[in-house]
């Protein structure tokens, strides 16, 4: 994907507990009217709407975070119940400038991709091998202690903004956590941030278990 081929205003689709980064993939069942007419307008289009996550719960317009995904859909197909099964491939983040007014039944957002460029390129791991190897271990750890089945050598075979973004799709971490991964820009302060993260989870698995 070229930056000049970024859409500067975007369909949004606010989901709660969907987190959506770059390079990854995130599969969708859609059957509200409003996200099904979102969908059949991408595919007639350039296939391509932002995900963000939104704040509260509030009304049909809740307030979202500023910051979100682009994705591209690379799979769709039709129920016989009219539902989409679609499956978006993250592209880049964004940060919302404005909404927009338009009559459709979904969202429309003018967006800015200038802060994130850097999804759009291929990040390589040779500065972070020890990093990786390290948060590898706390996944396994984590994993193991809430029994939730992970294929371990799949995961490692990612590049590490990879794999600090799938973990972070599939964990119940907080959508507080997950989004502040979300807006965090270098890689060194990922890591950080994941590394805290998955800490701070850890050590509450442990005191939640022992008063239990």
């Amino acid at each position: 994907m070229k930056k000049e081929n970024l859409l500067k205003e975007i369909p949004v689709f606010p989901l709660s507990n969907a987190i959506f980064f770059p390079k990854t993939i995130l599969p969708l069942n859609i059957f509200e009217d409003r996200y099904l007419q979102l969908v059949n307008d991408c595919v007639k289009g350039n296939r391509m709407f932002g995900m963000v996550q939104p704040r509260n719960s509030k009304g049909m317009s809740p307030e979202v975070y500023s910051v979100g995904c682009l994705g591209k859909i690379i799979s769709f197909n039709e129920t016989t119940d009219k539902r989409f099964i679609i499956t978006l491939l993250g592209l880049t983040r964004f940060r919302i400038k404005k909404e927009l007014k338009k009559e459709k039944l979904y969202r429309s957002f003018e967006v800015d991709y200038s802060e994130f460029l850097d999804d759009l390129e291929i990040k390589k791991d040779e500065t972070f091998s020890s990093e990786k190897k390290n948060l590898l271990n706390k996944i396994q750890i984590f994993f193991k202690k809430i029994n939730y089945p992970v294929k371990y050598n799949e995961l490692s075979k990612l590049n590490l903004d990879e794999l600090i973004s799938n973990v972070s799709m599939i964990s119940p971490f907080s959508i507080e956590e997950k989004q502040k991964l979300m807006e965090t820009r270098k890689m060194d302060n990922k890591i950080k941030v994941f590394d805290e993260i998955i800490n701070f989870n850890l050590l509450d698995y442990e005191e939640n278990k022992t008063i239990q």
